[in-house]
């Protein structure tokens, strides 16, 4: 195989040919109505002209360092306006950008940062601390290289100043479709994780298929999750190849997010299932006047049926849910308002995604069974960077020799075509050798009145192998305890479901998109299996 050839096939520029780049979406944005609003911060606004000049100056300034066509860039900052101009810019000079996690340890961004092969990295103080200790041990950056948003120090670039001196006329790099767009890191907590490989037309089709979900030129959407996750991405790419205005949110905040809805006359947001839960049980939010909206967006994790219709009831505009992976591969939507009976299900496959459910042998499951998700959709990641190992394990072939991608989820698929999706196979339970899966015991513990969040895992039994032990949280002033708890749960379970204890904890490990980071918690469980229980 050529080395520029992906390990992934991917489509050719004939099965795309109406493709426009993101960056000549932009441009276009910016002639069609200049004055409009791109983006705004804090207060802080670009117009689609201004914007568009901007990003221009970005490029220009890159390309005067010697960045082109498939060079890294790197950013590590919290969301702001430069933060999505750099992002532009480095696309719009033909770099591929690379969105840094600020919740990755400092070690594992070092080891990223030398993987990625970024020749500029853009750093707002806010994570400084995160860089300093190997900040002398970054030779693949370019002179010149370190460019600072928000504060200085020797051997840094003022931002601004850094792209004062360019030109912002138009600065028009051809991209192909199938150029690199962007590295998103799988995760970055510790060690080093996968670095999935974007490309441009993968990108640019979310500016075209989010118009079934009411993306336009009058699209206002509230983006509140970081920048670097591909959450967020996903939906401010739209909204920018839509034409409509992005709203930055530098962090979540219930009050600001409602805020900012009603001031602002939102109609879009992506949003994940704990900001869900969260804002419906903010005390005022049925004060709040959230009419303009459109759709309400969720990924990330599964959405829990009794919050989807919690919305339904309350928050104006469609709601819709969508799994998939990052990598690509096959997808599901479900649109609940149509499907008010499907609300524990993720959907049905989106268009032109093909879900398989495979058992431990790879073999396609039945209708109702219960194994390994596996997706393929015409457009998948270009392989995980640098690890083509990494990339094969995610193969499966069907009969015909189609690529699919593992998903290492495990679900199955309903008599209707709808995929009910349990866990993680990694998160997955074998008490006893029985397949014991901790989203239906989740499930029913959210449904107490006094339990507001709940984990299920496993942890190591002499008996059994490992027995499943829930973490808690109760609501406040709740006087239940954890025996009352674990009781009540195990009188509804099967005997190989049954909760060995219940423990209550002040909150739950999170990461910045909200899902709930369970490998933190078996951890204590699992070190040197020294079990408590």
């Amino acid at each position: 195989m050529p080395a520029d050839q992906p390990l992934v096939p991917q489509p050719t520029g004939q099965d795309f040919p109406e493709f426009v780049s993101i960056p000549a979406r932009i441009a276009r944005n910016a002639k069609l109505h200049p004055a409009g609003t791109a983006v705004k911060c804090d207060g802080e606004a670009r117009s689609w002209h201004d914007f568009d000049r901007r990003v221009n100056r970005v490029a220009r300034t890159l390309a005067g360092m010697g960045i082109g066509r498939g060079d890294k860039i790197a950013i590590l900052a919290a969301n702001s306006i430069e933060y999505l101009e750099t992002f532009m810019g480095g696309l719009r000079a033909g770099a591929c950008v690379v969105p840094l996690s600020t919740m990755a340890a400092s070690d594992a961004l070092e080891k990223m940062l030398d993987d990625c092969d970024a020749k500029v990295l853009f750093l707002s103080d806010q994570y400084r601390g995160l860089v300093e200790p190997y900040e002398e041990n970054l030779p693949k950056l370019l002179p010149g290289g370190r460019i600072a948003y928000d504060f200085e120090r020797p051997g840094w670039h003022d931002f601004e100043h850094w792209i004062a001196e360019a030109s912002d006329l138009a600065f028009d790099l051809p991209i192909h479709p199938l150029d690199d767009f962007n590295i998103i890191y799988s995760s970055g907590t510790t060690g080093l994780p996968k670095g999935i490989l974007h490309s441009h037309v993968m990108r640019d089709m979310l500016a075209v298929r989010f118009t079934a979900f009411d993306y336009g030129p009058d699209a206002i959407s509230l983006a509140s999750t970081p920048l670097y996750s591909n959450t967020t991405l996903v939906a401010v790419l739209a909204t920018i190849g839509a034409g409509g205005t992005t709203i930055l949110m530098r962090k979540f905040d219930v009050v600001q997010f409602l805020e900012i809805a009603q001031r602002e006359h939102v109609t879009h947001a992506m949003l994940v299932p704990v900001q869900y839960q969260r804002i419906l049980a903010h005390p005022d939010f049925d004060k709040y006047d959230l009419s303009a909206f459109k759709a309400k967006l969720s990924t990330s994790a599964p959405l829990r049926a009794q919050v989807k219709a919690d919305c339904l009831k309350r928050w104006p505009g469609r709601l819709i849910e969508i799994y998939g992976l990052t990598e690509g591969g096959g997808s599901c939507t479900l649109e609940a308002n149509l499907h008010p009976d499907k609300l524990h299900t993720v959907g049905k496959p989106a268009l032109g995604s093909e879900i398989v459910v495979l058992d431990e042998q790879g073999r396609v499951l039945p209708q109702g069974e219960v194994g390994e998700l596996a997706g393929r959709a015409p457009l998948m990641m270009k392989g995980y960077y640098k690890q083509d190992d990494k990339t094969r394990d995610l193969f499966w072939h069907d009969k015909d020799g189609r690529l699919f991608f593992k998903s290492g989820d495990m679900g199955k698929i309903d008599e209707d075509g709808f995929v009910i999706l349990l866990d993680r196979k990694k998160d997955m339970i074998i008490s006893g050798g029985f397949n014991v899966y901790a989203a239906d015991i989740e499930l029913l513990l959210l449904r107490h009145p006094d339990i507001v969040d709940a984990a299920v895992i496993g942890v190591p039994s002499e008996q059994w192998g490992e027995s499943p032990l829930a973490l808690c949280v109760r609501r406040a002033e709740a006087t239940i305890t954890e025996d009352d708890v674990r009781e009540w749960v195990n009188a509804q379970l099967s005997k190989t479901q049954r909760l060995v204890g219940v423990e209550f904890r002040d909150s739950l490990p999170r990461s910045t998109i909200g899902k709930i980071m369970k490998r933190e918690l078996r951890e204590p469980y699992w070190a040197g299996r020294a079990a408590r229980i």
